[in-house]
């Protein structure tokens, strides 16, 4: 099995990268830039081109070259991705000063940036003087959501490849054929994560994934008044940090204890002196990336709700288009037949609108709060002006 048999629904990007790994017409550039939706697939698209560019087989996926890059260990790959809100600009520095470096086994050396959308205006112009003069054997591979999210400059020292939202039978054909779950199940998952590949995963493995989300439905299709809407909002940031604890202990538990080994302590010994800065170091990364996994967590449950009252639209107006939560259709349609689709449309708004100021730093919880309230008085929500 190739690399590219773990991919699903992006055959064209497939088919460019490809080429350009076999250097077909040409088609090798020294820059990409992958972009496309969340769940699409960027980064697994990234380290698939990485794999065939490093293995002598043009990506095998079970040579030592492909283990490697699979494993982030290849020592000609260099991966800068973060769970925090930004990269810095120290970590883009160190990872342009690598990228002068020659390749040690392979053909190319390798730079992969899965958030190049989370840099800021100074820290990308540091990457863009790499773009500019390249080492003959160095290949960038940039990933984001779109074009738009980077510096114009850079983009115009990239070869771009976006890539479109998979359907829902690839995401479940990919479900069962790789984390072997029933149909069914497959299905389910990749209906109700809107076909996001990462979250489908999640759904279709983890009961208490899918446990929260039935909850973040079921809480707010009990929203009836504005003291439930208050007390809604609280469980729903409740709910997000529950899912932002599961994604995120066990992996800083990990790193801990890892890092105290590769510093000498023993477990249950007390810190020296001396190594305290290096384990309060990743505690601070700790604290960023709990962060910013707190404020995707509360970003999907709103994708979530989105998702219910899209359907509930579509049920008020008699469209023939496949629910995204089938599961609950009983509800859906009680929801439909007590509301208005102005009303219905009222609440979409303001669940866009929280999505939008919680991504400008206002409280989650008061932006859940003003987003409910729509749910609880409906027709009250203000109407905005056409453009």
């Amino acid at each position: 099995m190739s690399v590219w048999d773990e991919l699903t629904g992006q055959s064209e990007a497939i088919a460019v990268f490809r080429d350009a790994a076999g250097d077909v017409g040409g088609a090798m550039t020294h820059s990409w830039l992958i972009t496309g939706p969340p769940g699409s697939g960027r980064s697994n698209l990234a380290y698939a081109f990485a794999s065939a560019l490093l293995c002598r087989d043009g990506g095998c996926g079970h040579c030592r070259d492909c283990r490697q890059v699979a494993a982030r260990t290849h020592p000609d790959l260099a991966v800068l991705s973060t769970d925090r809100v930004i990269i810095s600009i120290e970590e883009v520095r160190t990872l342009v000063a690598s990228s002068q470096f020659s390749p040690s086994v392979s053909r190319y050396r390798v730079m992969v940036i899965e958030d190049a959308d989370r840099m800021v205006e100074r820290t990308s112009n540091v990457l863009l003087k790499a773009l500019e003069e390249p080492p003959e054997r160095t290949v960038w591979i940039l990933c984001a959501p779109s074009e738009a999210d980077l510096l114009p400059t850079i983009r115009s020292r990239v070869r771009s490849v976006r890539l479109r939202v998979p359907s829902t039978d690839d995401v479940a054909a990919l479900l069962e054929r790789r984390d072997g779950v029933t149909p069914e199940t497959a299905v389910r998952a990749a209906r109700e994560a809107q076909s996001h590949i990462g979250m489908a995963h999640r759904l279709a493995t983890n009961a208490e994934a899918r446990a929260r989300r039935d909850e973040t439905l079921s809480v707010a299709l009990g929203i009836q008044s504005v003291p439930q809407a208050v007390m809604a909002a609280a469980r729903l940031m409740e709910l997000a940090k529950d899912d932002a604890l599961a994604i995120t202990a066990e992996r800083d538990t990990e790193e801990r204890e890892s890092t105290l080994r590769s510093l000498g302590v023993e477990p249950g010994q007390a810190v020296p002196a001396g190594l305290r800065s290096q384990v309060k170091q990743l505690e601070d990364d700790q604290k960023r990336r709990a962060t910013r996994s707190l404020r995707d967590g509360i970003d999907r449950i709103l994708v979530d709700l989105l998702s219910l009252y899209r359907d509930v639209l579509l049920q008020q107006l008699d469209a023939r288009l496949e629910p995204i939560n089938a599961a609950i259709q009983s509800q859906i349609d009680a929801l439909a037949g007590r509301t208005e689709p102005a009303d219905t449309l009222a609440v979409m708004d303001s669940i866009a609108d929280a999505r939008r100021r919680i991504a400008q730093n206002v409280a989650p919880a008061l932006a859940l709060e003003a987003m409910l309230i729509t749910v609880a008085l409906p027709g009250t929500a203000p109407r905005k002006a056409l453009p």
